[in-house]
């Protein structure tokens, strides 16, 4: 897993007792908790404002002792300076979520109790349901004979049709496409099933449909850059490994040629994969499967957007309907 660089550059209003202990809880939740470089950077972020904050807040120099004897009034103040910058909920949620885990980590150590945290109530986060593409235009984002007027060679269009038909055609998030080996990746005919890293570096098993895995290979055929089986699938221009912002950018050009709303993004074609599933009867057990959420209550989401189906359903089949 890539370290973390730069986690708390220049925190002058703090001791170098805190310092030191953040930097050790971050290790801590790197090798023991296996989060992701991403969510590290962010619960450091989190810390670090609030640091700076109460350095203001109070006036004087943070140390452990001083952290500790934090009071509920310090972090709603925090909170509601934070809402003031415009700051979400989920947002305002994930950094009440690091301030915990760091609060945790300093208890575990002995360096001192904070109960002040676990007064705080969470910020009520609005429930937003994922915004599904239409079927016939997912399938369109993977045909890449819809970019033909552009001015790219056709490998380059045939590379990003490919990534998007893994997405759709396997609910993938865009990082665990791209993070795809040539050797992950069977021949048509000769496998159906990827073996795909996602969050917290945990291995599934995803099925892939022969098309996709056809769409694969003939960019693989296009493409002019030495593929390696142990290097990355899906590059770039010059040969790189392939940046996830490059089919942000494709799929914005295509959206508008589509006609289709800014949320037609590359996750909303995971997000039309698991909705989709479900419309044509999946069982949401299997597609928290395939979509490799930890929790079921994740998944659960997506039951709010075919609500249409399941009251049709009821009023079908419900013997007193």
């Amino acid at each position: 897993m890539a370290r973390l660089a730069d986690p708390l550059p220049d925190l002058a209003c703090t001791a170098s007792d805190v310092g030191q202990q953040i930097v050790r809880w971050l290790a801590h939740l790197r090798a023991e908790r296996r989060l992701s470089p991403k969510t590290l950077e962010a619960y450091a972020r989190d810390v670090r404002q609030c640091l700076m904050f109460l350095g203001q807040h109070w006036g004087e120099l943070v140390t452990l002792k001083r952290f500790a004897a934090l009071e509920p009034g310090d972090i709603r103040a925090f909170m509601a300076a934070r809402r003031a910058e415009d700051i979400g909920g989920r947002s305002l949620m994930r950094s009440l979520a690091g301030l915990r885990s760091f609060a945790r980590f300093l208890e575990r150590e002995g360096l001192g109790k904070i109960g002040a945290l676990g007064a705080i109530r969470a910020p009520k986060v609005g429930k937003s349901l994922p915004k599904p593409i239409h079927m016939s235009a997912a399938k369109r984002f993977a045909d890449a004979s819809e970019r033909a007027g552009e001015d790219r060679d056709p490998w380059i269009w045939a590379r990003d049709a490919a990534v998007m038909a893994l997405l759709y055609g396997s609910g993938l998030r865009i990082s665990e496409a791209l993070g795809l080996k040539r050797r992950d990746v069977p021949q048509p005919g000769a496998g159906d099933v990827l073996v795909v890293t996602g969050k917290g570096n945990k291995t599934r098993m995803v099925p892939v449909l022969q098309n996709v895995l056809a769409l694969v290979h003939e960019y693989m055929a296009m493409c002019p850059h030495l593929l390696p089986p142990e290097g990355p699938i899906f590059v770039g221009a010059r040969g790189g490994p392939l940046r996830a912002r490059i089919i942000q950018l494709v799929m914005a050009r295509m959206r508008g040629a589509l006609g289709l709303p800014d949320s037609a993004t590359p996750h909303a074609l995971r997000h039309s994969f698991a909705t989709h599933l479900l419309s044509r009867g999946g069982d949401l057990r299997a597609i928290q499967e395939l979509l490799g959420h930890a929790s079921l209550s994740t998944t659960q989401i997506y039951t709010g957007i075919d609500s249409e189906r399941l009251l049709e359903v009821y009023r079908t089949a419900h013997p007193r309907a």
